[in-house]
């Protein structure tokens, strides 16, 4: 499990920087008032790619089911709340229609940004 987080948890980081240049650089140039929320979601991308290199450390000394759920609930976290703030924000940037829809994931995304490191904590308690 912890060589998955570790992966992961690398090329999310590695990814978040592709995507932080590009929020910095050519997004601002094409809609800069999506810049902040763009940068929200690499922010917390980046954040919790971390947190999965952590999980996958902590899974070596403390191999426990919740670890492994905390992993997942940060790679689900990832996807919906970020994946959400980057949609939306490229959806701005085209004048596309139809931003409540996606806009109503980012929240999920932070629940499960909240029970990853709920997770975690109730790893590190019960051992």
């Amino acid at each position: 499990m912890h060589k998955l987080f570790l992966s992961w948890g690398a090329a999310l980081a590695g990814l978040g920087v592709v995507l932080g240049a590009f929020g910095a650089h050519k997004l601002k140039e094409i809609a800069p008032e999506s810049v902040n929320t763009f940068q929200t979601g690499v922010q917390y991308q980046m954040y919790h790619a971390f947190a999965l290199i952590l999980a996958a450390i902590v899974f070596e000394k403390v191999s426990s089911k919740y670890i492994v759920w905390s992993g997942y609930s940060f790679l689900i976290g990832i996807l919906l709340f970020s994946g959400s703030l980057y949609a939306l924000s490229l959806l701005k940037a085209t004048g596309e229609v139809g931003l409540g829809r996606v806009g109503v994931i980012t929240p999920i995304g932070g629940l499960f940004f909240i029970a990853g490191w709920l997770l975690f904590l109730l790893a590190v308690l019960k051992k």
